[in-house]
């Protein structure tokens, strides 16, 4: 059994990701805790309950899977369909900085709403595709998984993903809450996910403790994943101690966009002179807002390079 206070000093609040492994099993996993990150994100634009919290579970999904990378990129994490929402996506990147956006129509939002407490990825992206891409940077090649949109969470569709790759099984719970705390009011997000990390020849010898590993992953309760009084200690240590787990040390995380006057300027560098020009506005100054952060960019035609 491992001894709770022998787990790494993290921090009982929120905004980082950590590895664990079960004792002496083929099992590992990683739990993510977001706060003030996933706050930040979510607050960007007025989005309605349903879809902040299908980005929610876009952001800390693209964090859980992400995380395992072995090289410096990215892992980003898209769904569109012909739904409500027509497009959801997030992207981690490898020094832990995360950013998402949603796109959707508010009235086909409001209407799938109707008769639930709260609409799923389902619901939301109706019929469409879920796919992951790995980004790695300094590099030309991308690799991209896709599958169809199954399945109420977008954790489902990801367990989906790893079941039809040829990567470990996977079990992931997402969570993503609008709290009440004192005189404030906060987005946070929280989420799971185990893997069976055996190769082929082994993975028969270790199906038992996969089973196991699975059915005490069952008992996670949602509101767990995102109460802030329960940190990724005790957590883990409610799921798993009787198996013995090991922590390690966490990785913090961050909201970031990639936007800049510099890349808002090339983008516009790109179109023909005559349509940059018509892009102005009446006092001769073209805006652009940033779909992720919301930032606004004031650009002069005439400071604009051409190729």
């Amino acid at each position: 059994m491992t001894d709770h206070a022998a787990f790494p000093d993290i921090p009982h609040g929120d905004d980082h990701l950590a590895t664990f492994q079960l004792e002496g099993e083929l099992v590992r996993g990683r739990v993510i805790r977001l706060g003030g990150v996933i706050d930040e994100i979510l607050t960007r634009h007025d989005y309605p309950e349903a879809v902040a919290n299908l980005l929610g579970e876009a952001c800390t999904l693209a964090a859980l899977v992400g995380s395992s990378l072995k090289f410096q990129g990215r892992l980003i994490v898209q769904a569109q369909g012909d739904g409500p929402v027509s497009y959801v996506v997030a992207d981690y990147d490898t020094t832990g900085a995360l950013r998402g956006y949603c796109q959707y129509d508010s009235a086909r939002v409001a209407e799938a709403g109707k008769g639930f407490a709260r609409p799923g990825a389902k619901s939301l992206l109706g019929e469409g595709l879920f796919i992951m891409t790995i980004d790695p940077a300094n590099m030309k090649d991308r690799y991209q998984g896709v599958v169809a949109i199954e399945g109420e969470t977008l954790a489902l569709c990801a367990e989906t993903y790893f079941s039809q790759s040829e990567q470990a099984p996977a079990r992931i719970r997402l969570s993503t809450a609008q709290l009440t705390m004192g005189a404030s009011t906060t987005w946070r997000a929280g989420g799971v996910m185990i893997q069976n990390i055996a190769n082929d020849e082994s993975r028969e010898n270790t199906h038992e403790a996969w089973r196991t590993a699975e059915a005490l992953f069952a008992t996670i309760a949602e509101d767990e994943l995102v109460d802030p009084t329960i940190s990724t200690a005790t957590l883990l240590f409610r799921l798993f101690h009787e198996e013995g787990v090991r922590l390690y040390p966490p990785t913090p995380l961050s909201a970031f966009c990639r936007c800049s006057e510099e890349r808002v300027v090339g983008m516009l560098g790109s179109f023909p002179a005559e349509e940059v020009q018509n892009m102005a506005e009446a006092d001769g100054i073209i805006r652009v807002t940033c779909e992720y952060c919301s930032r606004a960019y004031e650009i002069a035609p005439d400071s604009i390079d051409r190729p």
